[in-house]
C-alpha cells in the first residue's frame, strides 16, 4: 500500500511539472509575437517600394516625353534613360505601345542597375487630360533582383494644384539572387511637384501617398500606408521625408524617413513607444 502511494505521488508531480510547462509555453507564446518587425524585413521592404517606384517612375518618364514633345513639336529628353536603353513604339489604331528594353544590363544615372523588357502602352491621343497607362514586365531584373508583375496608372495632366499627378495599382513579386522572396501590391499615388519639363532629370520631386500590402522572406504580411507624403527626389536614391506606417497582426509602427536630407537613415517608432534608427541599404553597392 505504502509502494502504491509514493507511485501515486511521484506520477502527480510529473503530471503536475506538465501542466506547469504547458501553461508557461501558451504564456510565452504573445512574447514571441511581439517580435513583428524585423530590421532585415523592413530593409527588404524598402528595397521593394524602390523597385515600384523606379519601374513606374520609368514608365511615367516615358510617357511624359511624349507628352511634353507633342505639347512643343519639338524633341525633348531629359537623360534619365541612357543610350543603352531602346525604345520601339508600335501603333495600333488608337493605341501606342512603346519597348523600353535594357537589354542584358543597363545602368541608369541614379546607379541602379536594370535588364529586361518594360512595356508601355496608352492612348495615342496625347492632348486629351488624362488617360490610362498599362505597364508590364519580361525577363526583368533590378540590381539583381528578378521582377514580374504589372500596372494601371491614370495619369493627369494637371491636378487641384496644377501639378501632373498618377494613381497607380500594381502589382509585382520579387526574387533576390540569394533566394529571398517579396510580393508587394497596392495603390500609390504621386504628384510631380518640382522639375516637370525642365529637360533634367535631375530636379524631378515627387511626393507619394496610397496604401499597399507587403509580404516579406518570412511569408509576414505587412499593410503600409503613408500617413505624411513621402518626398522622392529623383536625384537621391533614399526617401528624404515622409512617414509610412506599418501595421501586422494588430500592432502598428511607423517609420519616419527625414526631414530633408539625402541619407540612409530613418527612424523606427514600435507598437511600444520605443524608437531607433535603422540603416535603409536600398541596394548599396
Amino acid at each position: 500500500m505504502k509502494r502504491s502511494l509514493k507511485t501515486l505521488n511521484i506520477t502527480g508531480m510529473v503530471l503536475l511539472a506538465i501542466t506547469i510547462m504547458q501553461s508557461c509555453s501558451k504564456e510565452a507564446s504573445p512574447e514571441v509575437e511581439e517580435e513583428q518587425f524585423e530590421v532585415a524585413e523592413l530593409q527588404i521592404s524598402d528595397e521593394s517600394e524602390l523597385i515600384s517606384e523606379e519601374v513606374l517612375n520609368i514608365g511615367e518618364e516615358v510617357y511624359s516625353t511624349d507628352e511634353i514633345q507633342a505639347g512643343s513639336k519639338g524633341s525633348y529628353n531629359t537623360g534619365f534613360l541612357p543610350i543603352c536603353v531602346t525604345i520601339t513604339t508600335v501603333i495600333t489604331g488608337n493605341t501606342k505601345t512603346k519597348t523600353i528594353d535594357f537589354g542584358e544590363g543597363c545602368e541608369l544615372p541614379n546607379g541602379n542597375f536594370l535588364s529586361g523588357i518594360i512595356y508601355l502602352s496608352y492612348a495615342k491621343d496625347m492632348d486629351v487630360p488624362s488617360k490610362t497607362l498599362s505597364l508590364s514586365l519580361e525577363n526583368f531584373t533590378f540590381n539583381g533582383v528578378a521582377v514580374s508583375g504589372s500596372a494601371s496608372v491614370l495619369r493627369v495632366r494637371a491636378n487641384e494644384n496644377g501639378n501632373p499627378q498618377s494613381d497607380a495599382e500594381a502589382g509585382f513579386s520579387a526574387t533576390w539572387p540569394d533566394g529571398a522572396t517579396a510580393s508587394f501590391e497596392g495603390e500609390r499615388t504621386r504628384e510631380w511637384i518640382e522639375g516637370y519639363g525642365s529637360g533634367f532629370w535631375g530636379d524631378n520631386v515627387f511626393l507619394i501617398t496610397g496604401k499597399r500590402t507587403f509580404t516579406g522572406p518570412q511569408g509576414n504580411t505587412f499593410q503600409k500606408e503613408v500617413i505624411s507624403p513621402l518626398r522622392r527626389e529623383l536625384s537621391c536614391r533614399f526617401l528624404v521625408s515622409g512617414v509610412l506606417e506599418i501595421s501586422r497582426n494588430d500592432k502598428t509602427a511607423s517609420l519616419d524617413f527625414g526631414s530633408g536630407e539625402c541619407d540612409a537613415i530613418g527612424v523606427i517608432t514600435y507598437p511600444d513607444g520605443e524608437s531607433e534608427e535603422i540603416y535603409l541599404r536600398r541596394f548599396k553597392r
